[in-house]
Order: structure tokens, then sequence, then C-alpha cells
């Protein structure tokens, strides 16, 4: 999906239609993969490293073809950043597409 690098939109800053520049933004971490127990904060504490069996962070088994996600795209998240007083808001979910590309 092919997005424009700028639009006319409202800014509620400025009170008026401006130009618009868009940018795609990424979710940020995964929420709760530094709780404790969380196998991410093992790993980083240097556990599952080493000779020997790994347990709980060791290899898993093969994923069945029914256990397997079934979306293969994301909705990719729309930053649009005021070009008069710079100031970004109204990160609107897009469109769900396999690619997200900026003319």
């Amino acid at each position: 999906m092919k997005i424009p690098k700028k639009t006319n939109r409202y800014c509620p800053y400025c009170n008026k239609t401006t130009e618009q520049k868009i940018k795609i933004v990424s979710s940020g971490n995964k929420r709760g993969a530094l709780k404790r127990g969380g196998i991410m904060r093992a790993k980083l504490r240097g556990k599952g490293r080493g000779i020997g069996n790994k347990g709980k962070w060791g290899s898993k088994p093969a994923v069945t073809k029914f256990k397997m996600k079934t979306k293969t795209t994301k909705k990719a998240k729309l930053l649009y950043i005021c070009l008069t007083c710079n100031k970004g808001k109204d990160r609107k979910a897009g469109i769900r597409a396999s690619k997200m590309l900026q003319e």
C-alpha cells in the first residue's frame, strides 16, 4: 500500500487546516515483556545459556498448522506532523496491508 508523504488535515494546535507530514510509527515494545517471570527478562539475566538442558528456555516443539498465526500483516500506525507548528498528533491505525510504502 502506498501512502502520500504529505496531506492537508486539521491541526488542533494551529486551529486550522494545514499541510501535514505522514510518518509510519512502530508499535514499540511488547507489553509485559520485562515483567517478573518473563522470558525476555530472564534472558537478560543470563538464563537459558550454556550447555545442558535449557528447560523453559530450550527449543520448543514444532508448531502444527492449526496453531499457526493467521494474520500475516499488521495495521501500520500513522503519525501526522504539522509543518507549521511541528507538532505530531493523531496516531491513526492504517489499513491492513502487506507493504506500507511512501511515495
